[in-house]
């Protein structure tokens, strides 16, 4: 049997070192791709033989091509988008630069690895977008990092249903806050109810996709809530909530 493959962005902390150590655990080969060197090649040694890593920075378009001929050279089963990075704050007191740069790598990089693996993609084949929970509730403090996370959800939606007729699986995956993270973790003070860890993320992520029901998952009952009150509240009402 040959074994399925998956690349996975953002593999070196948080969510996406739990979906490399996940997939590694069931089968699956594992390219994992950071930043780092040193984190990504800690990581393939300890999920062992057969997986591999590549550096490449995702807010760049020079990183973006590497990864996107990556996935042309070497076709996988499952790519998770998963690199992000929040910047906490008011908006003036973050420098444009580093707004755009958040934005190079949780928004264009999504869309070019995102269209590089799907213009190849076959039937049973899937794509993990990891989003966010404040990509439907804004959060004063985190404009960037929640306005980019809208994107992502709205963007995995679409395609979900564009994909599903050709077989092929697309998930938006909404955490919470999670323990051990950087950008996933929204607030320090969230209330313990909302935050989950990387594992228990992963784990919920992908027995949702083998069930291949619906184009967003919210991993918890608590978070799910949350979304659920965040369409419902008055937009006001909701960024007072949030601003605290």
């Amino acid at each position: 049997m040959t074994s399925r493959a998956a690349l996975v962005t953002g593999a070196s902390s948080g969510i996406g070192r739990a979906f490399a150590r996940e997939l590694a655990s069931a089968g699956w080969t594992v390219t994992a791709v950071a930043r780092g060197e040193n984190r990504l090649r800690a990581l393939v040694e300890d999920l062992g033989p057969g997986h591999r890593y590549l550096v490449a920075d995702l807010s760049t378009p020079e990183g973006q091509r590497l990864v996107a001929a990556e996935l042309v050279r070497r076709p996988v089963n499952l790519l998770v988008n998963n690199a992000g990075a929040a910047h906490h704050g008011p908006f003036t007191r973050t420098g444009p630069e580093d707004a755009l740069a958040s934005l190079h790598l949780g928004c264009d990089a999504v869309v070019t690895l995102a269209h590089a693996f799907l213009s190849g993609a076959r039937r049973g084949d899937a794509l993990i977008n990891v989003s966010s929970t404040l990509g439907h509730a804004p959060a004063p403090g985190l404009a960037v990092y929640s306005a980019g996370k809208a994107f992502v959800t709205a963007f995995s939606e679409a395609l979900w249903h564009e994909q599903r007729p050709l077989g092929v699986r697309v998930m938006a995956l909404c955490p919470g806050p999670t323990s051990g993270g950087s950008g996933s973790a929204h607030h320090q003070d969230a209330p313990a109810a909302l935050v989950q860890s990387p594992r228990t993320v992963v784990r919920t992520a992908l027995r949702a996709l083998d069930r291949r029901t619906r184009p967003t998952v919210v991993p918890g009952r608590a978070n799910s809530l949350f979304v659920l009150a965040a369409r419902l509240l008055p937009r006001r009402a909701l960024l007072a909530m949030l601003s605290h």
